[in-house]
């Protein structure tokens, strides 16, 4: 059953995962769930399903706020999202790899922050074996296009490296809290995987760049006292925005729908 009221929604983003969720709300695809307005820093003149709002205005009139618009979002506005008395749902969650945002966020009240697994499964499980003590070794390998993952610092050497290989090439390697500064828009996964064993810089993650990677690849190896996992994941690039997968609008749609009471939900 859906809650009696219906939660009211703003979304921060009409970009390819805004689009995608925007869309959805609007048609009825998430009952107890409306959409009531959408911010973006680019005129839409229309083309959106609700009417366009500042983020000012939409924490007057919204209970829950969804981001996807990207890192610089979540610092910006997330505590003052929160402390306005309006819930958050954050997708980009490559952000909270800076500690003291990520504290604020936690104990800023009283609306309450949520964040989407996004690209990858098994967050759910890290965090129940992470009840159990500390994991041992935790590793994220990301492999995708070359292109998708071409940064303003990386040096003419690496971009020549990407550029001309036939094969696959590590671009960089690092921890869950170095790799998504680097990568603001390719690897908020490390930080969702950090989020889940609550330590970024336990998290080894390696990105590699494939010009053979016809689908984007995530592989989350952990092991501990208690046992051994492996998650992979294999997705189709988004086709308006190959720096995302498919997938990530729907894991967005699928939190909402929890936070708005749909039964049935694997929580």
């Amino acid at each position: 059953m859906s809650r009696a009221t219906p939660r009211k929604v703003g979304l921060i983003g009409w970009g390819a995962i805004g689009r995608v969720v925007g869309g959805a709300l609007a048609a009825g695809q998430v009952p107890g769930a409306e959409l009531v307005c959408v911010v973006d820093n680019r005129p839409l003149a229309g083309t959106a399903p609700a009417p366009q709002r500042t983020v000012e205005q939409a924490m007057e009139t919204c209970d829950l706020i969804v981001e996807a618009a990207g890192q610089g979002v979540v610092r910006e506005w997330g505590a003052a999202i929160l402390a306005s008395g309006t819930d958050l749902l954050i997708a980009s969650t490559g952000a909270l790899t800076d500690d003291t945002l990520t504290d604020k966020l936690l104990h800023t009240t009283p609306g309450r922050v949520y964040f989407t697994g996004g690209a990858v499964g098994g967050l759910d499980l890290l965090q129940a074996v992470r009840a159990m003590g500390p994991l041992d070794e935790v590793r994220l390998t990301t492999t995708k296009l070359p292109t998708t993952l071409e940064q303003p610092w990386m040096d003419a050497e690496l971009l020549r490296r990407m550029r001309s290989a036939t094969g696959p090439v590590e671009v960089m390697a690092g921890t869950a809290r170095d790799v998504p500064v680097k990568f603001p828009k390719s690897t908020n996964v490390a930080a969702s995987v950090a989020l889940a064993v609550g330590d970024p810089d336990a998290v080894r993650v390696s990105v590699v760049a494939d010009p053979a990677a016809a689908h984007t690849s995530h592989v989350i190896e952990a092991s501990g006292a208690h046992g051994a996992y492996r998650f992979e994941v294999r997705h189709l690039p988004d086709a308006a925005n190959p720096a995302t997968s498919q997938v990530v609008p729907y894991a967005v749609l699928r939190s909402l729908a929890a936070l708005a009471g749909r039964t049935g939900q694997i929580l």
